[in-house]
């Protein structure tokens, strides 16, 4: 959620920056800014008349004391009409309040600087690009059906148990899935991420303090008799461990990584480019997340970056890094890296990781806050990042190390497998 003086301080950078996202902010910016004066002004009246009624009841008190019981009794007139405005001020000022929170919720975070301008994931600008695309054998065929031909991943079970999307691993792929987590993580807790291990589901207050309501409740898979959700990502749970926290300064940075299964509804999710593992309703993911001084924090998403990198170099997979623009950033994000890997089998890139800086945008909402080297409180940077998001990983896997023998194991999981080859 962006802070209030922000807006009133830097209104026309707000606007300009909102317009990368083609959201023409002026007047809800301006709405914004006319609801904190309301505010300001009716909490002023409000600290005064409390005041005003507060001095007068000690009046009244010395007043019986002295034995000047007529002049009390007159004056407690006054005091109960003071209330009576006290009640209507509060009111009025809780109005404007929730009235301006609400306002609030629907502005997205400021794009960064370095965003681009742009409508469609088409608009995103490729920032890097590495591996070789390899060659296949003439046939080679997409995940789901090598999966069906070697019997490690059934689609069709995981319809039959519980829908289309919750797939059954078995055999070698429940092995390579298991071998990719414990790979991931130990690469992320190596870097310096303390690992934990988070609830699936979490309350209302965690999802809005990350942002996924009330903007993407439609996203989400919702347990309506406990009002909790199942989580998209170990993001949520991950970063609200942190809401309403007051850091010190030498707490900064931050860093932890967890395993969890997500859980995303993707309604209206229809087509072949959603087939087999490029689109589920469950899914294993890693995630690192990090809270950051506000100085550190894009040098921190520059070390995410080279991260990603670095585990996506040690699986030998050609993929390539894309700064979203505008169009396609997400609401809560400032800035945004995806990651691609390519799918030499259909022919296309599959994303696998987005890295984002959220600057103070979640830290507002989760009321995180360090106290910096002058005593003061200030909101901390959030961060988080996939490293990885398992399905299109081990689809890519699956696709380009393919062979007219089966399918060869990455060098650097074979530790974790056990086995060379499906």
């Amino acid at each position: 959620m962006l802070q209030v003086p922000f807006i009133r301080d830097h209104r026309d950078k707000v606007i300009e920056g909102l317009k990368k996202r083609n959201l023409d902010a002026a007047q809800m910016i301006d709405k914004v800014i006319a609801l904190d004066e309301d505010r300001r002004r009716q909490q002023t009246e409000l600290d005064n008349t409390l005041a005003e009624s507060n001095s007068l009841s000690k009046e009244i008190g010395n007043l019986y004391k002295s034995g000047q019981a007529d002049k009390a009794n007159a004056l407690k007139e006054k005091t109960g009409a003071l209330k009576e405005s006290s009640k209507t001020l509060g009111d009025d000022l809780n109005a404007t309040i929730e009235a301006l929170n609400q306002l609030l919720y629907k502005l997205p975070n400021v794009p960064h600087q370095s965003v681009p301008a742009g409508s469609t994931e088409d608009d995103n600008e490729e920032v890097f690009r590495k591996g070789d695309i390899p060659t296949l054998h003439n046939k080679a065929l997409p995940h789901w059906e090598l999966a069906k031909k070697h019997d490690i991943i059934n689609f069709e079970l995981g319809n039959k148990i519980t829908g289309a999307g919750f797939p059954v691993y078995k055999g070698k792929g429940a092995k390579l899935q298991r071998a990719l987590i414990s790979y991931f993580l130990d690469k992320n807790t190596a870097a310096g991420y303390t690992e934990y291990q988070l609830p699936l589901l979490v309350n209302e207050a965690s999802g809005f303090g990350t942002g996924q309501l009330p903007d993407k409740e439609g996203q989400m898979y919702h347990v309506t008799e406990d009002n909790l959700y199942l989580i998209p990502t170990s993001e949520v749970p991950g970063t609200n461990i942190f809401r309403d926290e007051l850091l010190n300064e030498s707490d900064l940075p931050i860093g932890i990584t967890g395993y969890t299964p997500c859980f995303r509804r993707e309604a209206g999710s229809y087509g072949a480019h959603v087939r087999g593992l490029n689109r589920l309703h469950q899914f294993d993911k890693v995630e690192i997340l990090r809270v950051e001084h506000p100085d550190n924090s894009y040098k921190a998403l520059d070390g995410m970056v080279e991260h990603v990198k670095e585990i996506l170099d040690e699986l030998k997979l050609p993929y390539r890094i894309l700064r979203l623009c505008g169009g396609d950033l997400g609401f809560t994000s400032a800035l945004t890296y995806d990651f691609e890997v390519f799918s030499t089998a259909q022919d296309r890139w599959l994303e696998i990781s987005s890295v984002s800086n959220f600057e103070t945008f979640q830290a507002n909402r989760l009321k995180l806050r360090f106290r910096n080297s002058e005593g003061q409180n200030e909101l901390a940077h959030t961060l988080n990042g996939s490293a990885l998001a398992l399905p299109r990983v081990l689809a890519g896997i699956l696709e380009n190390y393919q062979t007219e023998n089966g399918i060869d194991i990455p060098e650097v999981l074979i530790p974790y497998t056990g086995f060379e080859n499906i």
